[in-house]
């Protein structure tokens, strides 16, 4: 007997292997397929102006089952996968808001993103009373279309350089209120239901079959552990990787410490994306903060691409041809909907027309987080699976016209309106050779190449305001229009070849973040950086610049040396007293950097420095005095 189980067994043993063997081939191939497919879609939508989430999403139709059918039947396996790439977005995103800046933004979050959600899901409730049989599938539907594609809109914003204007900042502050109120629209569900809960229904959270006060309390945990944890844990964990040397270890505890977040989101049934925006939040000031963000960029880059392509994939055509009257036209009065109560309520906030279309066009479309709502409602039993099916292919084609909408509003709306910059392309870079790029030409850079270039140097100038450019043309500047934040007009700019790189823009952030790409993509440049403040100065040395210069210290430092001499010193000791002083002051500003976020230990070194300075050139005026007795 034991031979024939020996061979039954290994028969079986065979058979798995196999069939471990096809499925792993299977994924290889579907990733293969979406790995090309992003890497022909993002070049073409760029050359065709269309955007890149465009251009995903249809990249995502082609290779799915409505069209070539390339990837089988693991189109939602890897969605689920490369949603992982929002979180990781709304990670990155807490890391460029410190907590002072949310606080902030509390006004907006609380006030703008709770009237978005009410008032939408209202408006759009009362218009699906028209179609559906009863109340409770209208609220349904209304609330479930309110919500927005986080993924979309943000990448949107990104591209358009527009993430951190106001009117950007407001659309971020409804997406995330948007991402809060999941969790009350979890629980007020199973209310309406009039059907036991199904299996479908059913939630992968541990602390599902809780008592609610109990669940409170987990959830509480949950978030003052994160907070808590970010605050005092991963510094130290950070610095030990850091210390290692070895960047793949720092990438991998980056990655894990998303991971572990998610989980621990997932098991207390909150929103992934809204645990690590928080932990992000919390390292936003962690000296740590950039070298995370430039390590799980290509990650987020590359894990959203996947995510647009399998939204693309998903669309089902036997549903759309099925009604496709009925659902374009349902389609249509969605958007057209949204759009004016979204703008309606941009109003009420005091935004110009320029800012409520362009926040309008923004939200105006419907989020992957419905994808998940849709099945929890139908297992409830609150809406048809017919109905159900009917707004995820609404879901889907709202998230494939979302760029189209977003490029009619940059293109037609604001130029319209009179609001929008003058539509125009980078002009085409040519130069014999570089030895150092201005990016901003305004009245702080135009004084630095006048004095580069009288000394011979090749210089290329970039600024971003158009207006500017062609007044400094008329004046002989030879001055190229473009976005000094974009790798290739760079490259263009000669940032191979050229030794340094002066950063005059007039936008603090921009300052920053033209820092990062310059270290990343051009380690060899020198950096020479305008900082708007002190504050602003120790933010940039604590990025590794080496020449910041405050935009005012140079000027005053002028006026006070002219000042001592009008006073009865001598030009050269006004001068001997002013680099002096200058010496003394960025001494005590390199102290400062370690000790941001501190404000005690800020003002006790503050006033630790002003007493070293007195104490210095009090000494040094007993010195001139002791000098000039012994003289007589």
């Amino acid at each position: 007997m034991r031979p024939d189980i020996d061979r039954l067994t290994g028969a079986a043993a065979s058979d798995n292997h196999g069939v471990f063997l096809m499925t792993l081939n299977q994924f290889l191939i579907s990733g293969l397929v979406y790995l090309a497919a992003t890497v022909i879609s993002a070049p073409l939508s760029k050359r065709l102006g269309i955007g890149s989430v465009l251009g995903f999403l249809v990249a995502g139709v082609v290779i799915g089952p409505s069209a070539f059918n390339l990837v089988g039947d693991n189109g939602e396996t890897v969605k689920h996968f490369a949603e992982f790439g929002v979180i990781m977005m709304l990670f990155l995103i807490g890391l460029e808001l410190e907590p002072s800046k949310l606080w902030d933004l509390r006004g907006q979050i609380f006030g703008l993103g709770a009237l978005q959600v009410i008032g939408v899901s209202l408006a759009l409730a009362a218009a699906a009373l028209l179609v559906v049989p009863g109340w409770r599938e209208a609220v349904v539907v209304g609330i479930i279309l309110s919500l927005s594609s986080t993924a979309i809109v943000m990448q949107g914003l990104e591209e358009r350089g527009l993430a951190k204007t106001p009117v950007g900042q407001s659309v971020f502050s409804v997406l995330l209120f948007q991402d809060i109120s999941v969790i009350p629209i979890l629980a007020v569900l199973p209310l309406l239901a009039i059907a036991p809960i199904s299996a479908s229904a059913e939630t992968s959270s541990l602390i599902a079959a809780w008592p609610t006060w109990l669940q409170a309390i987990a959830i509480l945990v949950a978030v003052a552990a994160i907070t808590l944890g970010g605050r005092f844990l991963t510094r130290p964990l950070f610095r030990m990787v850091a210390d290692t040397g070895a960047r793949e270890i720092f990438v991998a505890t980056a990655l894990l410490l998303v991971i572990v977040i998610t989980l621990i989101m997932g098991m207390v049934g909150l929103s992934a994306a809204l645990g690590t925006f928080l932990a992000g939040v919390v390292l936003a000031d962690s000296e740590y903060r950039h070298e995370l963000e430039m390590d799980l960029q290509p990650f987020k880059g590359l894990l959203l691409a996947i995510f647009f392509i399998a939204v693309g994939s998903g669309v089902d055509f036997k549903v759309i041809a099925a009604e496709p009257f009925k659902l374009v036209a349902a389609l249509v009065a969605f958007i057209a909907l949204k759009y004016v109560a979204q703008i309606v309520l941009a109003r009420v906030f005091r935004m110009d027309w320029a800012q409520s279309t362009r926040f309008s066009a923004a939200l105006s479309q419907a989020s992957e987080f419905g994808f998940v709502l849709v099945g929890v409602v139908v297992g409830l039993g609150l809406i048809s699976a017919t109905l159900g099916a009917a707004i995820t292919a609404v879901i889907v084609l709202s998230m494939a016209a979302a760029p189209l909408l977003m490029i009619l509003d940059d293109r037609i709306v604001q130029p319209w309106l009179g609001k929008a910059e003058e539509a125009r392309e980078a002009d085409v870079i040519t130069h014999d050779g570089v030895d150092a790029i201005i990016a901003g030409h305004g009245r702080f850079g135009m004084t630095i190449g006048r004095v580069l270039g009288a000394q011979g140097l090749r210089l290329t100038l970039l600024d971003h305001d158009s207006s500017q450019v062609d007044a400094l043309r008329k004046f002989g500047f030879k001055v190229f229009y473009g976005d000094a934040l974009r790798t290739d007009l760079l490259e263009a700019a000669g940032a191979r070849e050229a030794k340094i790189l002066v950063i005059a823009i007039d936008d603090r952030d921009k300052v920053l973040e033209l820092v990062k790409i310059a270290q990343h993509e051009f380690p060899h440049l020198k950096l020479f950086a305008r900082a708007y403040d002190r504050v602003h100065a120790a933010d940039l040395m604590k990025m590794g610049v080496k020449y910041v210069y405050r935009e005012l210290f140079g000027s005053s430092m002028y006026l006070a040396r002219d000042a001592l001499i009008e006073l009865g010193q001598s030009p050269t000791k006004a001068q001997s007293v002013m680099t002096k002083f200058a010496a003394l002051d960025r001494a005590f500003l390199e102290k400062s950097v370690a000790f941001r976020g501190n404000e005690t230990a800020l003002v006790d070194l503050a006033r630790e420095s002003r007493a070293e300075i007195a104490r210095v050139f009090e000494a040094d005026r007993d010195e001139t005095l002791t000098n000039t007795k012994g003289k007589t």
